[in-house]
């Protein structure tokens, strides 16, 4: 495997540095008042479509050179995965270079691109945790395929939202990625491994030219990149392998589908449409009330500094639901818990900084 990840890394890493000193004039089309916006200069948001150039590159790859691997995961199976993302990356991809696609026409597109996946790859999730959720669901015709369908389509929107800061997002599609393939490793699943180390390796490669420098953002066609694999990886994971937890995916990836229904609940409440872009995220709380101001004669460089300063503080926050989830794949009863346990810090932590109750050790 690990010449898998040397493959996506070199493909990403090639790829980013092509279109960040190739691409830069489509980054004068983004806002400088965009609310999302935490950065000085025009920084091309393409990091998205190195991250898939260099994942597909290794799947294919994979799939030529299968046998040598151990990985039994057939060169049209990872072509067809490959096209059946493609639609929703490409739509990502044209809203990062033009600003000009509207959210309903994204979501149409992840969706789009997850009932292919769904069809095409008999994808389900038979499996809640709940006896009577798993009956019903039994009952209804097309019902687990419909979550899943909700689940893939859904996810990379909710990348999209924690996609904020230099190496944020970036990090802890990393550490899902890490922790999927320990658990596919575990029941054997050496195919669904390959998938997400492939997706690690091509990460790293983004990872390289945008943190800390911040010269290429990933926009949505990496988010969706992002989304799309890891949600399609959880639900086989739990699909194939029935000693895996339902709610080890559920707790795994808790923070970026609880920022996500959050920010929905807040804006609702507000009286806003759910679509509508707003600076009052979880990291953008951190950024603001925690993340101490950096001393530069450059403003340029002293956001940079902040900008940098606040990934961290995230990262440690996605630990708290990535470690227990690994620790306790199979114990679903603990995974509730934990999940449970990780929603309160989340609205307890929000409620403190929006009500300026930092604690000063929080303060560097």
């Amino acid at each position: 495997m690990i010449a898998l990840i040397v493959v996506s890394f070199v493909v990403s890493a090639f790829a980013v540095l092509v279109f960040m000193r190739r691409a830069r004039r489509h980054a004068r089309l983004y806002a400088a008042d965009m609310p999302q916006r935490f950065h000085k200069g025009h920084v091309p948001r393409l990091g998205g479509a190195g991250i898939f150039l260099g994942t597909g590159v290794a799947w294919l790859f994979a799939g030529l050179f299968g046998d040598p691997f151990n990985v039994g995961w057939p060169l049209m199976a990872s072509a067809l995965m490959l096209l059946c993302i493609a639609p929703a990356v490409l739509g990502g991809i044209t809203e990062d270079m033009t600003q000009r696609v509207p959210v309903r026409y994204r979501l149409g597109l992840t969706l789009g691109s997850a009932l292919l996946l769904c069809w095409l790859l008999d994808l389900g999730v038979h499996r809640t945790g709940f006896d009577t959720v798993d009956g019903w669901v039994a009952l209804v015709p097309w019902g687990a395929m419909l979550i899943a369908v909700l689940a893939i389509g859904g996810l990379p929107h909710a990348f999209n939202i924690i996609d904020g800061y230099n190496g944020l997002a970036g990090t802890v599609a990393v550490l899902v990625c890490l922790a999927i393939s320990h658990v596919a490793l575990q029941v054997g699943d050496r195919q669904l491994a390959v998938m997400v180390i492939c997706l690690f390796g091509a990460t790293l490669g983004f990872l390289m030219w945008n943190y800390p420098s911040g010269r290429i953002f990933a926009g949505d066609g990496g988010a969706y990149v992002w989304g799309i694999v890891i949600a399609v990886a959880c639900v086989m994971l739990v699909q194939r392998h029935p000693n895996v937890s339902p709610w080890f995916p559920m707790l795994l990836l808790i923070y970026p589908v609880w920022e996500t229904l959050f920010s929905i609940y807040r804006k609702l409440a507000r009286g806003q449409s759910p679509g509508t872009a707003d600076a009052l995220h979880f990291h953008q709380l951190i950024f603001r009330r925690i993340v101490r101001v950096a001393f530069s004669d450059d403003e340029a460089r002293q956001l940079l500094a902040r900008n940098n300063r606040t990934s961290p503080y995230l990262w440690m926050f996605a630990a708290l639901s990535v470690v227990p989830a690994v620790l306790f794949w199979n114990n679903t009863l603990v995974l509730m818990l934990c999940t449970l346990l990780f929603v309160a810090t989340y609205v307890a932590a929000y409620l403190m900084i929006v009500r300026f109750k930092v604690p000063p050790w929080l303060k560097p």
